[in-house]
């Protein structure tokens, strides 16, 4: 059954540069209606401008009720074999890593990521009669550049392929088995120390890339009559670097040469959104960059989607807002088609029980060990 694309607006304090320049709020929400509402500053006389959601954060917001209102769903549904996706976009320091990836204090600002991880492994650890296989991937788009942030080198660009049935993938990109929330972190702060970022004027931390971190979930259980079904989820938990003017930014050398591909990447995905949300759009646009690609099945495809829109309350950012938020109103009427995928035939559980089987039957002395052995370490096909 087709259902729209998710899509919640957050807006930050004000920081400490908007309230040295002295910048006014041009922002306002109403929670309650999911509104948001935008006044030119240029241009009192003007009607301020209102959009409508899924929901409507304001500047007292914490992340456990995005998460709890919004994302808990989307996560369960991933427990359950759907594909799903979360992604932040807007302005750079407008608060993307901070709905993403969260701060440890106070626990009510602790990240979507974070708390899907936990959402995860609680689920797991309560469910009756149900066999599970966790593994995570954590990669980057730098300067439109495929890179794996878990690999042995992570700045070695790889290759996109396209499969009939799984779509497209990034080719040799490392698979890491979680067992519970502690490995998640694990790997999560290893892949984060290997991301590109670097200061502009706009924020001090800005990441250059756009990151992807997914986790894959198999789970089996035995109907009624004893046969085994296998149905696998997916969940891809996405931090988009921040569209920026380098006017504002102040980026100049390998900061500018970023930000052009950044704000390409970005354009192609506002083209795609809009291709999708057009009706007449017989092609959809998504080979126009790695970016479009990688979330070709989160946007028309096969996954829950959600989009948090992150914004500034300043008046000096009023363009960057208002351009935030018509791209989210695009993108809410986006219509994804989420199914349960059941019995995938790459589902490592099965193969991993079919080569316990043999090696039980090994030690059982029925069939022969054969040259080499057997690999029980391999990841392929993922």
């Amino acid at each position: 059954m087709a259902e729209c694309v998710k899509v919640i607006v957050r807006c930050r304090p004000m920081n400490g540069r908007e309230k040295a320049l002295d910048c006014k709020n041009c922002v306002s929400m109403e929670s309650a209606k999911g509104s948001c509402t935008i006044k030119n500053p240029d241009d009192p006389k003007a009607p301020p401008k209102t959009f409508t959601f899924d929901g409507a954060y304001f500047t007292d917001s914490t992340t456990e009720a995005i998460y709890n209102d919004i994302a808990y769903p989307l996560v369960e549904g991933v427990t359950e074999g759907y594909n799903g996706t979360i992604f932040a976009y807007g302005q750079t320091g407008c608060g993307k890593s901070f709905s993403m990836q969260g701060i440890p204090d106070p626990a009510t600002q602790r990240g979507i990521i974070p708390r899907a991880f936990d959402h995860i492994f609680e689920t797991v650890s309560v469910a009756d009669g149900c066999k599970f296989l966790i593994h995570a991937s954590y990669l980057e788009i730098y300067n439109e550049d495929v890179r794996d942030l878990l690999g042995k080198d992570s700045k070695a660009r790889m290759d996109l392929k396209e499969h009939p049935e799984k779509g497209v993938y990034v080719a040799g990109l490392s698979m890491h088995p979680v067992h519970n929330v502690v490995d998640c972190n694990h790997i999560m702060e290893k892949g984060w120390k290997n991301r590109a970022t670097g200061a502009t004027l706009m924020n001090a931390d800005s990441s250059r890339s756009h990151s992807i971190f997914t986790i894959f979930m198999e789970m089996s259980n035995n109907d009624e009559e004893g046969e085994e079904h296998i149905r696998a989820g997916k969940l891809n938990l996405v931090d988009l670097a921040g569209s920026e003017r380098q006017g504002k930014t102040g980026a100049t050398g390998d900061r500018l040469k970023e930000a052009t591909k950044i704000n390409l990447s970005l354009s192609a995905l506002g083209n795609v959104i809009s291709a999708l949300v057009d009706g007449k759009s017989k092609h959809i646009p998504y080979r126009d960059s790695k970016l479009t690609r990688l979330l070709q099945d989160s946007l028309g495809g096969n996954t829950k989607t959600m989009m948090v829109a992150c914004l500034s309350p300043a008046d000096n950012n009023y363009d960057e807002t208002l351009s935030t938020l018509r791209y989210a109103n695009r993108a809410k009427n986006i219509k994804n088609k989420p199914k349960i995928n059941e019995d995938p035939k790459d589902a490592l559980l099965r193969q991993y029980q079919e080569e316990i089987e043999k090696l039980k039957a090994m030690l059982m002395g029925q069939i022969p060990v054969p040259k080499g052995g057997f690999d029980l370490s391999s990841s392929d096909g993922l």
